[in-house]
């Protein structure tokens, strides 16, 4: 039987990526756990794996599709496992005047749902929102109190994490009380309204008897046909009819409320409930505008499309027309990476709700480099190199505990500082993909020769494209340092929602006045970031001295951190 591959839970505030590459093709026998296509995300390129074996019966997705988590990505022949779906749809079409999967699944979702031509006050609830979404917030309430509504009747906006969805009423009546108000968070099975439902709402709840039943259009008798003239169930003014297309049947009404009557499979319907979208504002193209998987794989695109695109209107990152540049010369336009975007919306977003503050100094490594290179070939032969980054991390590390507030974060909406127990160094890294920042983690626990070889290992991961999400969350501090290229300082932007960051450029020797002559010494020049919000200038200039000192008299460490 058929088995579907979906995309999983790629991360903490991942939602999906672009496909960079699809590793099999049909008829290919796959392995559970054989990577099958890899995904670029806005942090990392990863390696989506499967989860069961069988054969590759057919490919959902191309190189450069937008797909969503839970979005399915390839169906599997499997003899081992029978599709509950194609079991569902199966029944539904052999015994399409008494099964009713649509209206079963409505009545588990809401129990509360009156019996025919019964009354009372009747609670209204969030339904179910799809894979791995426990609700959102209200964005728009839609009816008042004392407003009559109908079945399917759109009554609130939820914005989620994926989609903004319109949640419809289950009961048809009058509202009675409505117990939510825009930008409340609401979660699944919470009761948003209250609803008087009596004999007189109750014929608007009779197209419900069969409005899923409607994919048994396929079996070649009249009950189809009485089946498509009871779907748009918003509308109670028609009586049920055979008419040739599911839109025939109420003239009368507006063609936005027509939309909502959705025509659509039940395995169409939960592969849109799995992905975050509204079955009810999808355009269909089917026949009879039936809505299939790949209408709601379009919509799903366009709206992580429109969410990519929200960012440019974000504080600091000014989406600002640009003039035609072809007038003066030839022009080359080329999409942004996942990388790229990511970086220009953090950084711009950093710079506007962070004020900046960089401290500039120098320090004296003169004894230090020939520590370096003394002990150099000790590092390399565990399989490492003794670099000025790796010695950086210990010395940071040691500093971050005798300044804990540069090991922090900024919580505004709480009103509330975060002070972490643990030491984790991002450094970041240049690659041919742009700037990313690989996570070390418990640095204050490891010596120089353990850093050594652990960066040495992580930076190539970055440069080979082997990074996953994991070695680029949790940092606390970040590393930059640009000497290996040149430069005397710069300002670096912080990598929130850290609230420091340390910019190295490149060793030069200068004279130094020392015990009354001018001296060779190798000065590092420092270029000390931080979030002026938790740290004072006084307090930036004493991290920076410690630093400096640390490296000039590496006991300070032993002393101190």
């Amino acid at each position: 039987m058929s088995i579907e591959l979906k995309i999983p839970e790629l991360g903490e505030n991942v939602t999906g990526g672009t496909v960079a590459s699809v590793l099999v093709k049909q008829g290919d026998t796959l392995e559970k756990d054989q990577p099958v296509v890899e995904l670029e995300t806005e942090k990392a390129v990863l390696e989506v794996p499967a989860d069961q074996g069988g054969v590759v019966q057919d490919i959902l997705i191309k190189p450069g599709d937008e797909v969503v988590v839970g979005q399915t990505i390839i169906i599997l022949n499997s003899s081992e496992k029978i599709n509950a779906e194609e079991v569902e749809e199966k029944i539904v079409h052999v015994e399409a005047p008494k099964v009713e999967p649509g209206v079963a699944e409505k009545k588990v979702e809401t129990k509360q749902q009156p019996p025919s031509g019964g009354a009372g006050i009747f609670d209204v609830n969030v339904p179910e929102l799809g894979e791995n979404v426990a609700g959102g917030t209200v964005a728009n309430v839609l009816v008042a109190v004392g407003d009559s509504i109908r079945v399917d009747q759109s009554i609130v906006e939820l914005e989620t994490e994926k989609a903004v969805l319109e949640v419809p009423s289950t009961v048809a009546g009058v509202v009675k009380e409505i117990l939510v108000k825009n930008g409340d968070e609401i979660k699944t099975g919470q009761t948003i309204i209250r609803v008087q439902a009596g004999d007189a709402h109750q014929p608007q709840a009779e197209p419900k008897a069969e409005p899923e039943a409607q994919p048994t259009k396929e079996i070649q008798t009249p009950k189809p046909d009485t089946t498509e003239a009871a779907k748009p169930r918003p509308h109670p003014q028609p009586s049920p009819q055979p008419q040739p297309s599911p839109q025939a049947p109420s003239p009368p009404s507006a063609p936005p409320t027509a939309k909502r009557a959705a025509a659509a499979s039940p395995s169409t319907r939960r592969f849109a409930r799995e992905i975050g979208v509204d079955i009810n504002e999808v355009g269909g193209t089917g026949p009879g505008q039936r809505i299939t998987i790949e209408d709601v794989k379009a919509y799903s695109k366009k709206l992580h499309q429109q969410r990519q695109a929200a960012p440019a209107a974000a504080p600091g990152v000014f989406a600002q027309p640009l003039p035609d540049f072809s007038r003066w010369g030839d022009v080359v336009r080329e999409p942004m990476t996942k990388v790229r975007d990511k970086t220009a919306v953090h950084l711009g977003t950093a710079w506007a709700t962070i004020p900046h503050v960089t401290q500039f100094d120098k320090a004296d490594i003169t004894e230090l480099e020939k520590l370096r290179k003394q002990h150099g070939d000790k590092v390399q032969q565990a399989g490492g190199k003794l670099t000025m980054t790796s010695i950086l991390l210990k010395v940071v590390a040691s500093a971050l505990k005798v300044f804990p507030q540069f090991n922090a974060s900024v919580d505004m909406q709480n009103k509330e500082i975060v002070y972490k127990k643990y030491i984790n160094i991002g450094v970041a890294v240049d690659t041919d993909r742009g700037l990313l920042v690989p996570v070390l983690r418990n640095v204050e626990q490891k010596n120089l020769i353990e850093l050594s070889v652990e960066l040495s290992g992580i930076a190539a991961k970055a440069r080979d494209r082997k990074l996953t999400l994991e070695d680029m969350q949790g940092g606390n501090f970040t590393i930059s340092n640009l000497g290996g290229i040149g430069g005397t300082a710069f300002t670096p932007i912080l990598n929130a929602p850290e609230v420091a960051l340390l910019g190295v450029s490149r060793g030069a020797y200068e004279p130094v006045y020392i015990d009354g002559k001018f001296e060779p010494r190798l000065m590092l020049p420092l270029s000390l970031s931080y979030d002026h919000r938790l740290i004072d200038g006084a307090d930036g200039a004493r991290f920076i001295r410690w630093l400096i000192e640390a490296l000039e008299q590496p006991f300070t460490l032993i002393l101190e951190g």
